[in-house]
C-alpha cells in the first residue's frame, strides 16, 4: 500500500533502498536476474574446479609435485586479486551491462585453452588469465543485487549468487565422470566442453535486460529515504571499522571454504584412501550441502528481518550459527574413512557457504557509489591471503603428507570474524561517513 501524499517512485525508492534501478519492474523479474546471476555463478565455478577435480591426473602428465600443484593456485589466486581491483573500478566506472559478458567470455575462453596446454608453463599462464577473468564475476553480480534488491532481500540475493559456488561444483563432478566414462585418461576433454558451455547463458543476459533496468531513475534523487548524501570518500570507507571487520570476516571464512575447494579431492583419496570415484560422487554431495546452506542462510536472515530482528542481527545471527557448524572440522581431520568423516564434511560445508550471506550483504551496506571498489579491495585482500597459503600448504604436504593439523584448525577461521565483527561493526564512524551505525543501515544518495 501506498501512504497518502507518497508517490509511486518514493514508494519504490522506500522498497529498493538507493538507486532504485529496474524502474517499473516487477519483483519476480528481479528475483529472475538473481537466479540468472546464480547460474553465472555456476559456470564460473565449474571452469575453477576443473582442475581440482582433475588434480592427480594433472600432476601425472606433467610430473608436478604438490608444491606446483599450489602454484597453479597461487597463479590464479594472484590474477584473481588483480582482476578484483580492476573489475570493482570499471563496475562503478562503466557499470555491468556490458562488463559482464566480457569477463564471461573471458574466463570461458582461458578454461577452453586449459584443455590445449601443452605443459606446465602453458597451465600456469592460462590459470592465471582465467583467474583474471573470473575476479570479475563477483564485482558485476553483487552491484546488480544492490541495484535491483530491497536491502532486507539482498541476503537472500547474495546467497543465490554465491549458492552457484555449490551448484557449479555439484554439476562439475558429474560432467566430468561422464566425460572421462569412455577414456579415463582424457582429462583435457572436460576442459574444452565446460569451457565452451558458458557462451549460452551471455544470450539469456542481453535477452532480460536492459541497459535501462541497472540505471538509476533520476527522479527520486529527491524522495526521502534517500536525503542523507554519501559524503564518505572510496579510502574513507576503507579505514573505517566497518572495513576492517570485512577484511576479516572475507579472509577467515575464505580460507575455511577455499581450503577444502582445492585439496578436499586429494584430501580424500591420498588421506582416506578413496578411489576417484567415490571421491567425485561425495564432493558432488559435499556441495549439495553448502548449496542448502547458502540457500537456507539467506532465508533463514530475510525471515528474520521481517520480524522483530533488525536486518543487521539477522544477519549475524545466522552468521554466527554458520560459524559454529564448520568448527566441525576438528572432528574431520581426525575421523578415519566411514560415514562419521563425511557427515562432519557435509556440515562444514553447510556452515561455510552459509557464512557468505551475512558477508556480502554487509558490503552492500557500506557504499552505494563505492560498491564495485568496495567488494575488488575486499576480493583482493582475500586472494592474496589464501593464494599465498596453497603453495606453503602444497609444501608442507611434501615434506609430511598430513593434512589434519590444518584440516583441524581452519574451521575456527570464522568465528575469529564472528568476534571481530561483532566488536568493529558498531563502532561510530564520522557522521558524515554515510557507513553503517550501530549496527542499522544508513541509506545513502547516488
Amino acid at each position: 500500500m501506498i501512504s497518502a501524499g507518497t508517490s509511486q517512485n518514493e514508494q519504490q525508492a522506500e522498497d529498493f533502498g538507493p538507486g532504485v534501478a529496474g524502474a517499473g519492474r516487477s519483483a519476480t523479474w528481479r528475483w529472475f536476474i538473481c537466479v540468472l546471476l546464480l547460474l553465472a555463478t555456476v559456470v564460473n565455478y565449474m571452469d575453477r574446479l576443473t582442475i581440482n577435480n582433475l588434480a592427480i591426473e594433472i600432476q601425472a602428465e606433467f610430473h608436478l609435485n604438490d608444491k606446483q600443484y599450489g602454484y597453479t593456485e597461487l597463479g590464479f589466486g594472484l590474477a584473481f586479486a588483480i582482476g578484483s581491483l580492476l573489475f570493482g573500478w570499471a563496475v562503478d566506472r562503466i557499470g555491468v551491462y556490458w562488463l559482464y559478458p566480457v569477463v564471461l567470455i573471458g574466463w570461458s575462453v582461458m578454461g577452453f585453452l586449459t584443455g590445449l596446454s601443452r605443459s606446465f608453463e602453458e597451465l600456469l599462464i592460462l590459470r592465471f588469465l582465467l583467474g583474471l577473468f573470473e575476479a570479475g564475476h563477483f564485482p558485476c553480480g553483487l552491484k546488480t543485487i544492490q541495484l535491483l534488491m530491497a536491502p532486507r532481500d539482498r541476503a537472500l540475493g547474495c546467497s543465490l549468487l554465491q549458492s552457484g559456488t555449490a551448484l557449479g561444483a555439484v554439476v562439475a563432478p558429474q560432467v566430468i565422470r561422464l566425460l572421462l566414462v569412455n577414456d579415463p585418461n582424457g582429462w583435457r576433454r572436460p576442459f574444452l566442453v565446460i569451457g565452451a558451455g558458458g557462451i549460452a547463458w551471455i544470450f539469456v543476459w542481453f535477452a532480460s535486460i536492459r541497459p535501462r533496468d541497472l540505471q538509476v531513475a533520476p527522479n527520486v534523487a529527491g524522495t526521502t529515504s534517500l536525503k542523507s548524501t554519501e559524503k564518505a570518500t572510496f579510502w574513507q570507507i576503507v579505514c573505517s571499522p566497518q572495513f576492517l571487520a570485512l577484511a576479516i570476516m572475507v579472509v577467515c571464512i575464505n580460507m575455511n571454504w577455499h581450503l577444502f575447494r582445492v585439496w578436499l579431492p586429494k584430501f580424500l583419496r591420498q588421506a582416506r584412501g578413496y578411489d576417484r570415484d567415490t571421491m567425485l560422487n561425495f564432493t558432488t554431495f559435499y556441495y549439495i550441502a553448502a548449496d542448502t546452506g547458502a540457500i537456507l542462510a539467506g532465508l533463514a536472515s530475510g525471515w528474520l528481518a521481517r520480524r522483530k530482528f533488525s536486518v543487521y542481527s539477522s544477519r549475524m545471527w545466522v552468521f554466527a550459527g554458520c560459524c559454529f557448524l564448520t568448527t566441525l572440522t576438528t572432528a574431520a581431520a581426525f575421523l578415519p574413512k566411514g560415514p562419521l568423516l563425511l557427515g562432519a564434511l557435509l556440515v562444514v560445508a553447510f556452515g561455510g557457504l552459509g557464512s557468505y550471506a551475512a558477508y556480502y550483504s554487509l558490503t552492500q551496506d557500506l557504499s552505494f557509489k563505492h560498491q564495485g571498489k568496495i567488494s575488488g579491495a575486499l576480493a583482493t585482500i582475500t586472494w592474496l591471503v589464501t593464494a599465498s597459503f596453497h603453495p606453503l600448504f602444497g609444501d608442507y604436504l611434501d615434506k609430511t603428507g598430513r593434512y589434519d593439523l590444518v584440516v583441524g584448525a581452519v574451521g575456527w577461521l570464522p568465528m575469529v570474524a564472528l568476534v571481530t565483527t561483532l566488536i568493529l561493526w558498531r563502532i561510530r564512524p564520522g557522521k558524515s561517513s554515510g557507513l553503517v551505525e550501530d549496527g542499522r543501515y544508513r541509506p545513502v544518495e547516488v
